[in-house]
């Protein structure tokens, strides 16, 4: 396998909800600017969370989707649909957006108007053939996608399992009647696809272009209620009459959860016998892998030990307490999809409790692991997260979407003090100054052996936990963060690329941390 970082470099991890713009979320014309920042900063990677349409259905969760291929409509720009005369300046007369939080009903209601407007305007253009020509080429899953969202639409979002019989499974006769049925519905959902990618494939093109690298991120598991489970009903393991699933995902008991975590997705059919199911499963997987390379550049795979084994639990249990662990496809399924699609850089989510087989496929496929700083402080010199135990490929980052940012950590009550002492000593800090803890870690990442170090954008910052992005098992104020116009300025930028500098993790072509310019 290629090594996938080559140079010592660094990085940040900002979602593209999270930037700032002026309709209520960030969107693709605000990633053009960011790529700037990035550039002028130093930095060669942008990482992001995945790119999935998101339902408040499930709180907004960029991973719990109804597509595992599909991209967010809400990322669209309206300001590159009036430059393309798809709307009119009226049109973008937003309501009035916080700039520091996501209000995903009022934004999803306000971009759901101007599509609308923009595909009234568009089936009266003469110019389509590049809309015909991105519906061919990608009818392998825009097809399934179009109609599960027109039948999502029809039936008031009820899940695709309790629809009529027919169409619950898939009856081609009667699929082909809801397909004449919803033509209108069902092109427009397209519309919004071949929106999406016309401008993320320009961004991405223009962030290769500034030498910047897109790290996305591949959820291992789909939502139940999915065009992907709907359409692939034979890959995953549902119960034949219901549709539902029979046994589905999550983690055992541990010291964190008595009972366990009962994730609820459906499992995938990885230890069938039957030849032509593996095969679909494989195809789907390649298409899926496929997909998200022509987005990004590399990959982080979400729960990435599910690939040596998964917890498979009875879909009746309430609990994760009875399910048991079953083998996964290993690093055959890694070599059937090099073989297909060539080379796959992906990076291996490898946090948790992580057994000597998962640490050993992510080895021999080579792929670099996960170090988070929050995690190293407990007091055990052997602790794999403290710097001073790194190996050399893999990637560190202060925290992740999913913790405490670093103020917060500092600040939570139920962080043991011995803990943050711990902290101050392996940064050789013991100055009791909290406005500076972000510092101390930002120090402690970006000197570390790591490849790479990618930085949250709210520690750079030095921000608390209420600009936190996620807090798992909760359901509420998560994934709403924005990062305010006035944070991503020429100062910021200039201090950033001091410390990238200093720390050797310059991409080669600035060699030094002058000339900052950033567009007003």
């Amino acid at each position: 396998m290629k090594q996938v970082i080559s140079d010592r470099s660094s990085g940040i991890l900002l979602h593209i909800s999270s930037l700032p713009g002026p309709f209520g979320i960030g969107d693709i014309r605000n990633g053009f600017d960011f790529i700037d920042f990035l550039a002028v900063s130093g930095q060669s990677y942008w990482q992001i969370l995945p790119l999935s349409p998101t339902s408040t259905i499930f709180g907004n969760s960029p991973y719990m989707s109804f597509s595992a291929f599909a991209g967010n409509p809400l990322f669209i720009s309206p300001q590159y649909l009036y430059e393309q005369g798809l709307v009119d300046a009226e049109d973008l007369q937003s309501p009035l957006f916080s700039n520091y939080f996501v209000e995903f009903d009022k934004v999803a209601a306000f971009k759901q108007g101007v599509l609308k407007k923009a595909w009234d305007n568009f089936q009266s253009s003469t110019e389509k053939s590049s809309f015909f020509n991105y519906c061919r080429n990608a009818s392998s899953w825009l097809n399934d996608h179009a109609l599960f969202m027109a039948l999502k639409q029809k039936f008031n979002q009820e899940p695709w399992y309790k629809w009529p019989v027919k169409l619950r499974n898939a009856d081609k006769k009667s699929l082909l009647v809801a397909s004449l049925e919803l033509e209108e519905s069902i092109n427009y959902f397209r519309f919004e696809q071949y929106l999406f990618f016309t401008q993320w494939l320009q961004l991405r093109s223009y962030a290769n272009d500034k030498s910047i690298k897109i790290i996305g991120d591949l959820p291992f598991y789909v939502g139940g209620d999915s065009v992907d489970v709907w359409a692939n009903q034979q890959i995953f393991e549902l119960d034949v009459k219901s549709r539902e699933p029979s046994h589905v995902a999550g983690v055992p008991p541990d010291y964190f959860s008595e009972t366990g975590q009962l994730w609820g997705n459906p499992l995938y059919r990885w230890n069938t016998r039957k030849g032509e199911v593996k095969k679909q499963l494989y195809d789907w997987w390649s298409k899926r892998l496929s997909t998200i390379f022509s987005q990004v550049d590399i990959v982080r795979i979400d729960h990435f030990r599910g690939f040596e084994s998964y917890f498979s639990i009875p879909a009746s249990d309430k609990t994760a307490e009875h399910g048991k662990w079953k083998r996964g496809p290993g690093i055959n399924f890694f070599k059937e999809m090099s073989k297909r699609l060539g080379s796959l850089p992906f990076i291996a989510e490898d946090l948790g409790v992580i057994t000597p087989a998962v640490e050993q496929l992510r080895d021999d496929l080579g792929f670099p692991g996960m170090k988070i700083l929050l995690f190293a402080f407990d007091g055990n010199s052997d602790n794999p997260y403290l710097p001073m135990n790194y190996e050399k490929n893999c990637i560190v980052y202060t925290g992740t979407h999913d913790n405490d940012t670093t103020i917060g950590w500092y600040l939570d009550p139920d962080v043991p003090v011995e803990s943050k002492i711990q902290m101050k000593k392996a940064a050789n800090n013991d100055a009791d100054e909290i406005s500076t803890v972000h510092f101390d870690l930002m120090y402690l990442a970006m000197s570390s052996t790591a490849d790479l170090c990618i930085l949250p954008m709210q520690d750079i910052l030095g921000f608390g936990n209420d600009c936190r992005m996620n807090t798992p098992a909760t359901i509420g104020e998560n994934w709403i963060w924005r990062c305010a116009p006035d944070n991503l300025n020429t100062d910021v930028a200039y201090w950033l690329k001091e410390q990238t500098a200093f720390y050797g993790r310059l991409p080669r072509n600035q060699e030094s941390v002058n000339n900052i310019e950033l567009k007003k």
